[in-house]
């Protein structure tokens, strides 16, 4: 295996454990919310979207009806899966 197969591994890795996050996090907001909790800061949301969880988080933000009219989330989200989908295809070509 070489070093850009590595690589493309370790993204694919590291994208998948920061999905699973996202979603986690995401799904806690919304049962948070729910409840009147102590809610996921907007930035830590985003955090995770930025790491390699924005395809997911977005899904399940469709799921769950949660943020689905924050601009931020609902434009911002789909234009960090296409920047990830960029970075994932330069690397890999």
């Amino acid at each position: 295996m070489d070093s850009r197969q590595i690589a493309m591994w370790a993204l694919v890795i590291l994208a998948a454990v920061f999905s699973v996050i996202a979603v986690v996090i995401t799904v806690f907001d919304k049962m948070r919310a729910r409840n009147h909790g102590q809610r996921v800061s907007e930035s830590t949301l985003i955090f995770f979207a930025s790491l390699g969880g924005a395809t997911f988080m977005f899904i399940t933000m469709l799921l769950i009806h949660h943020k689905t009219r924050h601009v931020k989330f609902m434009l911002g989200l789909p234009l960090m899966m296409l920047y990830q989908a960029l970075i994932v295809y330069l690397i890999v070509t």
